[in-house]
């Protein structure tokens, strides 16, 4: 059999409309991403609910997110932890961090996602942690340098998720570097224990890396 990317849409779509069907109630996030010309890059209907299962599984009360966007997979993050949680989201570009902040007042999450502008290097220093949770969707040529980051706002039991770890793998320049040395230092820190894996869907072949911190 040979399948293509319509094919794969079509899966993700009903999907979308079967197991992740709380999705609709979080598209108008989305739109406001579209309206507002930002990137295509935000994670899918399905992989969101994923990232809200797998912080519902952890028990996640506190998360970290590096790389906000628009605010899709932050509203996915804050419904899990629910509004006694916290969720500490950090974007770059504050186009984006201002739809962010629309769209999740309009979701009735704002009260528990803290977004802060700017380098992600540069206000890390400042988080509070430990995190139950961390996901890491920001530019891959710092992927080595938020892990380290992860590892100091962890404890034993926290998640961490870096998100597009496999279509970089073979390609050159700093994203693809920043992808290898991310999964090597995943493979070989004695205080993570980790996996990656490929995906498909609407949003093409790509795959993402899970680990659970020692």
């Amino acid at each position: 059999m040979t399948l293509s990317q319509s094919v794969w849409t079509d899966t993700d779509q009903y999907l979308e409309r079967t197991v992740a069907t709380d999705a609709a109630e979080l598209d108008h996030i989305r739109q406001a991403q579209d309206d507002g010309g930002l990137p295509d890059i935000a994670v899918s209907a399905t992989q969101g609910k994923f990232l809200y299962l797998l912080a519902t599984i952890a028990k996640a009360s506190r998360v970290l997110e590096i790389g906000t966007l628009g605010g899709y997979s932050t509203a996915w993050l804050a419904k899990a932890v629910g509004p006694e949680g916290a969720v500490v989201t950090l974007e770059y570009e504050p186009k984006h961090a201002a739809v962010a902040q629309a769209s999740l007042e309009r979701a009735g999450l704002a009260e528990q996602v803290e977004i802060l502008v700017g380098s992600a290097l540069d206000n890390l220093p400042s988080v509070q942690g430990p995190f139950d949770l961390v996901f890491i969707d920001a530019d891959k040529a710092n992927n080595p340098n938020y892990l380290g980051w992860a590892l100091r706002l962890t404890t034993a039991g926290s998640v961490i998720v870096v998100d597009n770890v496999i279509r970089w793998i073979s390609e050159d320049g700093p994203n693809a570097e920043g992808t290898r040395d991310a999964l090597e230092l995943l493979g070989s820190n004695p205080r993570l224990d980790a996996t990656a894996l490929q995906t498909v869907g609407v949003k093409g072949w790509d795959g993402l890396a899970i680990a659970v911190v020692r």
